[in-house]
């Protein structure tokens, strides 16, 4: 990788990996070593947590296809050796947060990717890529998904920074960009609201 053209994106945004791609690796060990040792970067690096999830979905049966994929996130980490995470004083204890989906992403079992960041005034403090359980019947559900696991650990931390004795003077702010699923949000608080 050492003479490797330099790459702006981790993927492609047409890269639709399937286990039925490509041929078998000859040794798929190496290909386990890397994607772990990617694993790792994803702990400094969430820039690349998405591609990373969806090469280890095919650890078990590594072909030359995903191991483009790999080598791509590689070229790309070469490229952007300066980025990673930056803390800058904390002016506020807001807690706000980004939810998305990619609903029917994975071609071989239609099951959405959703994928969030949480920030504690301008800082990233967690983030998460993970394949959903469930098959979505729609965008605006696995929307509903991303954005329920995302709730939930800004419940956690807000509930982290009370018992730290930081209790926020606001509410946290989550944002998701599916329309079906603001509507079906507010529908259902407005079901539920006591009458005035």
């Amino acid at each position: 990788m050492a003479g490797a053209k330099l790459i702006s994106s981790p993927m492609s945004t047409s890269c639709n990996l399937s286990s039925l791609q490509g041929v078998a690796l000859p040794n798929p060990a190496e290909y386990r070593s890397i994607v772990g040792a990617l694993q790792y970067v994803t702990l400094t690096r969430p820039d690349i947590s998405f591609s990373v999830n969806k090469v280890c979905r095919f650890l078990h049966a590594p072909t030359d296809a995903h191991w483009s994929s790999v080598k791509r996130i590689l070229r790309y980490l070469k490229s952007t050796l300066d980025v990673g995470l930056h803390f800058t004083p904390l002016t506020s204890l807001q807690l706000h947060a980004f939810s998305d989906a990619n609903w029917a992403g994975c071609p071989d079992d239609h099951k959405s990717t959703d994928g969030y960041c949480v920030y504690l005034g301008p800082n990233l403090i967690a983030w998460s890529a993970k394949k959903q359980a469930i098959v979505a019947r729609s965008s605006t559900e696995a929307e509903f998904r991303a954005l329920a696991n995302l709730v939930t650990e800004l419940l956690w931390f807000q509930s982290l920074l009370t018992d730290l004795g930081f209790p926020s003077k606001m509410p946290p702010v989550s944002w998701c960009d599916n329309i079906g699923t603001s509507h079906w949000l507010l529908i259902r608080c407005f079901m539920h609201a006591p009458n005035m």
